[in-house]
């Protein structure tokens, strides 16, 4: 296939031991700022005349078919605390806006080559991947403000194969603290497989068992630098806390799975009418 792996042995004990890897000065301050222009630009088209809330908390609020159609889209969610009870927004929507996705990989060709670059295809090959696939991609804003809290919560839950097989890849397009809301893990907590599963049905979408209880002094903090990347084992859990603070905390995120021997669940809640194009392929 022509790819190299781009992690070193120490760095894969790291993240073999611990389910994540924290890749400093991976994407350059050139490239930050393309993705967060192009970004501003894509919020400036856009009308966002449809009010989906993302939420991790109330999960009736992702049933909407504007949430089950946007695998194939680049769709634009809003946070919760976006709006007033008048129902409008309270800040302009450059302000409110949760997140976009989830196609944003395939069909902005900026984010497409930044996605298919060779040095995400070399640590992705790093990871053991043969035939991988990026099965979604998010900007997420984080507020300032109103940045809700993402509960505790393993990737495979959403992006299921069988096996399981994805990884996430993380990328602050900002410094990324405590202050703002970084991401937070319980290191090794990956060895104990998946907990639940998202699930979609005829009423839409829903975990099949409640979560589990988890101490938050298991959990360490990550924060990371902009243009830091983190390598996110699909069975490990991690969170983050809203954002309270006066600056924001973007961030380009991607979740690989492999397409070589491992079947796409069929109660997935993204469906496509065709997978996209892998990285790259043995």
């Amino acid at each position: 296939m022509g790819i190299t792996g781009s992690l070193t042995p120490d760095q894969l004990e790291f993240y073999n031991s611990q389910g994540y890897l924290v890749i400093e000065s991976f994407a350059s301050e050139d490239e930050i700022g393309a993705l967060r222009k192009r970004m501003s630009e894509l919020l400036t088209q856009s009308d966002c005349s449809v009010s989906s809330i993302f939420s991790t908390k109330n999960q009736k609020k992702t049933t909407d078919n504007y949430f089950l159609d946007s695998a194939e889209k680049i769709s634009f969610f809003f946070e919760e605390k976006a709006f007033g009870d008048d129902g409008e927004l309270k800040q302009p929507k450059e302000l409110s806006i949760n997140k976009v996705g989830h196609a944003l990989h395939e069909l902005d060709p900026l984010y497409k080559e930044f996605t298919y670059s060779s040095k995400v295809s070399s640590l992705v090959s790093s990871l053991g991947y043969r035939r991988p696939v990026v099965m979604q991609a998010m900007y997420i804003f984080k507020q300032p403000g109103i940045g809700g809290e993402v509960v505790p919560h393993q990737d495979n839950s959403f992006v299921y194969t069988d096996p399981p097989s994805c990884t996430g890849l993380w990328m602050a397009l900002e410094d990324s603290t405590t202050v703002n809301g970084c991401l937070w893990a319980i290191p090794g907590s990956h060895k104990n497989g998946l907990v639940r599963r998202f699930i979609r049905g005829e009423n839409g979408v829903t975990f099949d068992r409640p979560s589990p209880p988890y101490d938050q002094k298991d959990f360490v903090c990550i924060e990371m630098k902009a243009g830091s990347l983190i390598a996110i084992h699909g069975d490990l859990i991690h969170q983050s806390y809203e954002n309270l603070s006066a600056k924001s905390r973007h961030a380009y995120s991607l979740h690989v799975v492999e397409s070589d021997g491992c079947k796409w669940a069929p109660d997935n809640w993204i469906q496509r009418e065709k997978m996209p194009e892998p990285l790259y392929a043995p």
